[in-house]
């Protein structure tokens, strides 16, 4: 488990990532934020498209090698977005670490749902794995930049190729029919699941709005390019300890109340970004962070359970595309922020985890599946 939980941090340091390094693209290139939103899209679009599809292909085979060699092609495309002068070479540089971000994350929520018995506590170790990564993408990321330039991107492929490594030597073991999930006597609901997938979709938007616009926003609000990058920081620090705390609750209270709670706390936090005055500011950041992350992990095992017989479908959607799906609305939250204000962009997010909790007050606490 330890090896997955550190390889899912290497893997989604590579979405931590790209809100970081869009800044210094901003400042570099002059790019617009319609164009900055752009970059995001190319870094959820592919991912996107095709992690589902990955996760029916590892619903029928077992492909561990998919998790190491998906982690390094995320690295590898980061590393090279720097390189490039023009926009299509960045654009096509992230979207081919969103490819392997697409291939790393059904095989690997299978493999810790396999390895994790006891369901969305184990889960939410692997999940706050990744919102580790999330959390260090922009630590990283930013002393990088601002000493050596973009040019200096391609040292940002040194974790992922080391990582990379170290899964592919540790998983060698694994062999296929070790790799598989077995389920019995087990029923899927996709009525469930469909409403499940609202939540997710809704939660991803926000998310990834907030992580795209919040360091110029903040940079604005409180005044330095670094306090915007804190702010991204405490989002993503705070959010992966929100992570590991919706486990713990969803054991007291039960998944599906920890859920409807936190994306109701969510709406009134969104607003006090948008509206709160200087430092304070990071009050409602740490409020949001909590609220739209430590469902997270919730989601996977609800779905996981929704659809016991298709784990890799189910964490395809629920662990991945949850995290890739929000980029393609940033194009919309770019357009409005260039037509009014950015502080109005980020006010019409409030609609989403308002979305959000309505669809989960329709959902119901599903039977665990045995493993």
């Amino acid at each position: 488990m330890a090896v997955l939980v550190a390889g899912h941090s290497v893997d989604d340091l590579y979405q931590g990532a790209v809100p970081a390094v869009l800044p210094f693209l901003v400042a570099e290139r002059s790019y617009s934020y319609l164009a900055a939103a752009g970059i995001t899209v190319a870094a959820t679009l592919l991912s996107s498209v095709l992690q589902p599809l990955f996760g029916v292909l590892t619903d029928r085979r077992a492909m561990p090698w998919l998790v190491p060699a998906g982690m390094t092609v995320a690295g590898v495309g980061i590393g090279l977005c720097g390189l490039g002068d023009s926009y299509l070479f960045t654009w096509l540089a992230i979207a081919l670490s969103g490819l392997g971000v697409a291939a790393y994350h059904p095989e690997a929520a299978r493999l810790a749902r396999r390895v994790s018995r006891d369901g969305h506590l184990g889960m939410s170790w692997f999940a706050l794995g990744g919102n580790v990564g999330f959390a260090l993408g922009p630590v990283i990321v930013t002393p990088v930049l601002l000493f050596g330039g973009l040019g200096a991107s391609p040292l940002l492929m040194i974790p992922a190729l080391v990582g990379g490594l170290l899964t592919w030597r540790a998983m060698r073991g694994i062999r296929g029919a070790d790799a598989d999930v077995v389920v019995r006597a087990a029923r899927d609901d996709w009525r469930q699941f469909g409403r499940l997938t609202v939540v997710v979709v809704a939660r991803s938007m926000v998310t990834f709005g907030l992580g795209t616009f919040l360091a110029l926003w903040v940079a604005h609000r409180v005044g330095g390019f670094v306090a915007g990058e804190v702010a991204l920081v405490v989002l993503f620090g705070v959010g992966a300890a929100g992570t590991l705390l919706g486990g713990v609750l969803a054991g007291r209270w039960g998944r599906v109340r920890v859920v409807r709670v936190s994306y109701a706390v969510a709406v009134p936090a969104v607003v006090g970004i948008a509206l709160v005055p200087g430092p304070a500011v990071y009050l409602p950041v740490v409020v949001a962070a909590l609220a739209l992350y430590v469902p997270f992990s919730l989601h996977t095992t609800l779905g996981q359970d929704y659809l016991p017989n298709r784990l890799g479908t189910a964490s395809g959607v629920t662990l991945g595309l949850a995290v890739s799906v929000g980029g393609l609305a940033a194009p919309a939250i770019g357009a409005i922020a260039s037509a009014t204000t950015l502080q109005w962009a980020l006010l019409s997010l409030v609609v989403l985890p308002l979305v959000a909790w309505m669809a989960a007050r329709r959902l119901t606490e599903p039977a665990r599946c045995a493993l």
